[in-house]
């Protein structure tokens, strides 16, 4: 990307920080991003369909007041069952942090309006009006603007903005050029209004979601390491251990902590150990998994969630770290780590907070043990635990 596109791009979407391919497709984001993405989504649907439930009845009001009595009745009659939609979509869905969720949710707050103007365009497609009638008629014809408008609300990639907007662009267009009886001028004309007002939408759909992914992106990392930091990494941990319950499938912490972290400060200052530090989070990030996380939990400690493993996985991945290794110290020797690791099906444990006291334990243990050891509570004397990083192999 060339110096003046990334100029243009941090002036009109200020600091960037995570990929801005995710404004245009949604799976460049984090599995952290697009879970907060979800529950943002579902609130707003629920909020928009209340809202909706209460206002839509209401003009049942002014049809009964200028309305032909005709269609009056079929109209008050379909407001009453889009209005009981709206209800049953803000009273029954549930929060959730699953996209696919969100999109159900979205795209049965978009249908609704859609279905009923489908039937008004029906309905009042050869009726004649006068006066305010006549004005009412013609309000009906703008519902699929103010739909295609309403997508500014939510925070959309491209694509998925345009997979939202089609439907309601194919309804004007139906209700423009198959049943209205403009001229192909006004035609034209209306298809390119909602096209483009649909297209601004979805681009305020993009810029909400840069922003929304930005925050959410470094109010949950460390700057340092760029792991979760403790409040996220929780909520990861504890989301992974309830799926592992639900579905009997094994999940593991490696609790890890820097040897003689201490005497790093103490001897080349704090700049050197934050150097460390940074060493230490991209080794352990550079041997994990896509679905894994890498948690700083303070200072000099890390916890590895590792999902779908048990403690013989658990010990390979940890077994190609100590091959890896974690780089060397300031002086020149090798950097090493005590490592601690427990697993909710091998150690029969169905809390977070159990497991990770589990995992913390068995690290101090290998930390008594002579340092630069792991242990998975299967070997607890010294001598028989496994070396982490193996010096000079």
């Amino acid at each position: 990307m060339s110096s003046r596109i990334k100029v243009l791009l941090r002036r009109t979407l200020g600091e960037i920080s995570t990929d801005l391919r995710g404004i245009i497709v949604p799976w460049f984001y984090s599995p952290l991003v697009l879970s907060h993405r979800a529950e943002l989504l579902i609130g707003r649907v629920r909020l928009i369909a209340a809202l909706f439930a209460l206002l839509t009845p209401l003009w049942c009001i002014v049809d009964r007041l200028f309305m032909p009595q005709a269609v009056m009745w079929p109209l008050c009659g379909a407001r009453i069952l889009a209005a009981l939609a709206f209800a049953m979509l803000a009273i029954s869905y549930r929060k959730s942090d699953h996209t696919a969720h969100a999109y159900v949710a979205l795209g049965s707050l978009f249908l609704i309006p859609t279905l009923f103007f489908a039937f008004a365009s029906v309905l009042l497609g050869d009726l004649e009006g006068e006066g305010i009638a006549i004005s009412l008629i013609s309000g009906y014809h703008l519902l699929p603007f103010l739909i295609a408008a309403g997508l500014s609300v939510f925070p959309l990639t491209a694509i998925e903005g345009v997979i939202f907007a089609i439907p309601v662009v194919a309804v004007q267009w139906v209700s423009t050029v198959v049943l209205g009886d403009a001229n192909a001028t006004e035609e034209l004309g209306l298809i390119w209004l909602i096209v483009l007002i649909a297209a601004v939408a979805v681009l305020s759909g993009m810029t909400q979601l840069h922003y929304l992914s930005e925050i959410v992106t470094k109010s949950a990392h460390d700057p340092l390491t760029n792991a979760y930091n403790r409040l996220t990494g929780e909520e990861f941990m504890e989301k992974y251990l309830s799926l592992a319950r639900r579905n009997k499938t094994p999940f593991s912490l490696v609790f890890v902590d820097i040897d003689h972290f201490k005497s790093i400060n103490d001897s080349y200052g704090h700049e050197a150990g934050d150097a460390m530090l940074e060493q230490v989070g991209k080794a352990l990030a550079s041997q994990l998994r896509k679905e894994d996380s890498l948690i700083r939990w303070g200072g000099e400690e890390f916890i590895l969630a590792l999902p779908m493993s048990n403690l013989d996985e658990s010990a390979e991945m940890i077994s190609r770290l100590g091959a890896h290794g974690l780089g060397l110290r300031p002086d020149g020797t090798a950097l090493t780590a005590s490592v601690g690791v427990a697993c909710n099906i091998a150690d029969n444990i169905d809390e977070l907070q159990a497991l990770i006291q589990c995992a913390d334990e068995r690290m101090y243990q290998a930390k008594e043990g002579g340092r630069n050891r792991y242990c998975d509570g299967t070997k607890n004397e010294p001598e028989k635990m496994t070396p982490f990083i193996r010096i000079g192999a």
